[in-house]
């Protein structure tokens, strides 16, 4: 497994990042130079930052992110590094902020609903997907 601090990485192999203090920062692998597989970033109080996957260097599948305190941030999936499919974002407080979905050119489709920080609807909107 490979250590950095800096920019630096292996061409191929495990990979651990680390702040300036030594505590971990991210941990994955590369394969040809890019980000493969399965990724791991943290806050530097320790806690997971984001958990997903890469593929040649691309955000692919299903990925989640969480705030420093550990409450989750945003959730959904990646195609070609393009958001696809379901996704949720959350307000610091826990309540969901937005949710929808997206297609497989990353535009927003369908119904997007948008909450208030105390839960309760603050609007819908129907997003048109593209005119053939």
């Amino acid at each position: 497994m490979t250590k950095l601090e800096d920019d630096a990485h292996p061409e191929s192999g495990a990979f651990e990042g680390a702040f300036a203090d030594g505590k971990p920062e991210s941990s994955g692998r590369f394969h040809g130079g890019m980000k493969q597989g399965e990724w791991k970033f943290f806050y530097r109080n320790g806690r997971l930052k984001a958990l997903g996957v890469y593929d040649d260097g691309k955000l692919t599948g299903h990925w989640v992110w969480w705030r420093e305190n550990g409450q989750r941030r945003q959730e959904g999936a990646f195609t070609e590094a393009r958001q696809v499919g379901p996704w949720k974002r959350w307000f610091d407080n826990g309540q969901l902020w937005d949710e929808g979905t997206y297609n497989d050119n990353g535009k927003k489709v369908g119904e997007w609903t948008t909450y208030e920080r105390d839960g309760a609807v603050k609007s819908t909107r129907i997003h048109r997907g593209p005119r053939s």
